[in-house]
């Protein structure tokens, strides 16, 4: 009996399993792991940036807030809201950083009596444009000529490298990162040429710095457009075209037709110079889009693709140019390529 025991305890030798087996097994889950995680690294879609665009026209939701609350009036914004130090300054308002609520809110005062049609335009183009394209406006008072807009701490598209070399946002400062960004501002362009109000023109846009100046770049890597005050409406089926501003412009970076054509001969007149329509946002796209992409790995390809739809935008006649549509649908097809041929890349590395 004890030896049947014995014989039952030897069974069947175990066998172990070779190291490089498991070496090989260890390496291919690796392998899989990675390219799920660089398949939705490079598949997914960027995160949508918080909106009122689901609250009723006249109310507000930002941040963290569940519930949509109505436009704060001058009684509110007396008597809520904290000025807490200038932030900008421009012609027609200065801006203030804000406390509301525990919250940290833009405040804007105008500069000077003379610019309150500018500062009234701008308000009235804020509150008949809210969507996900523009600042949030959490209220205004005409009595007082402030205005209360959601408080971006990025700061304009002017400090997008300074913002992008911080080692805290190394991982956003990718060419994907940066095509969406100038997605966005093309998105912009679009939203205001077929905007509820008509074709609008972006007139503060004589250079490129002063152009960044009127976007902001959000917590989440996206733009909206800020400052409204000089949006002329466009209406071809009237002929109505429009003027930005009665000074001479100059520079390569506004369109051809924005410059005097009367030759150097005959002094500026604004009464003589020619009216044009928004096809001048369009001539610019390709001067905004090329700062937004910068000089990190892979930004070069991706102006390669896209030299043929900004040579377009660069047309010296104006119709000839391509719409915000169809530079949009460009930029999504070249992203697209290009996502695609990255994960081609990395699929054949494993």
């Amino acid at each position: 009996m004890e030896k049947k025991a014995q014989d039952s305890r030897k069974g069947a030798p175990h066998r172990a399993v070779p190291p490089a087996v498991g070496l090989l097994f260890s390496m291919a889950l690796m392998n899989t792991l990675l390219y799920f995680c660089l398949d939705w690294f490079f598949i997914s879609r960027p995160r949508s940036a918080p909106s009122s665009a689901h609250c009723p026209h006249g109310h507000f939701r930002m941040g963290q807030m569940k519930n949509c609350s109505p436009w704060l009036s001058c009684e509110e914004l007396r008597t809520e809201v904290r000025q807490l130090k200038r932030v900008g300054e421009g012609a027609v308002k200065r801006v203030f950083l804000s406390e509301w609520k525990e919250r940290k809110v833009a405040l804007s005062r105008l500069t000077s009596l003379e610019m309150k049609d500018d500062f009234l335009h701008g308000l009235r183009m804020l509150k008949t444009l809210q969507s996900k394209h523009v600042v949030t406006l959490l209220g205004y008072c005409e009595e007082d000529n402030t205005i209360l807009t959601e408080y971006h701490p990025l700061g304009s598209l002017s400090n997008l490298e300074e913002t992008l070399n911080l080692s805290k946002y190394h991982s956003v400062n990718t060419w994907q990162h940066r095509l969406q960004l100038a997605m966005n501002y093309v998105a912009i362009i679009h939203y205001l040429h077929h905007s509820p109000l008509g074709t609008l023109v972006m007139c503060d846009s004589s250079d490129l710095p002063k152009t960044l100046s009127q976007y902001l770049l959000t917590s989440n890597f996206s733009i909206v457009v800020n400052d409204l005050d000089a949006l002329p409406l466009v209406n071809h089926s009237s002929r109505t075209f429009v003027k930005c501003g009665h000074r001479e412009l100059h520079g390569d970076f506004v369109a051809p037709e924005q410059l005097w054509p009367y030759g150097e001969d005959m002094p500026f007149d604004d009464d003589l110079m020619p009216s044009y329509d928004e096809k001048i946002d369009i001539w610019k796209i390709p001067d905004v889009s090329s700062f937004l992409l910068g000089h990190v790995e892979g930004s070069d390809m991706v102006r390669f693709h896209l030299f043929d739809i900004h040579k377009a935008c660069k047309s010296q006649t104006p119709a000839e140019r391509p719409t915000a549509r169809e530079i949009l649908d460009t930029y999504e097809k070249v992203l697209n390529l290009l996502r695609e041929t990255v994960m081609s890349q990395t699929r054949e590395m494993l």
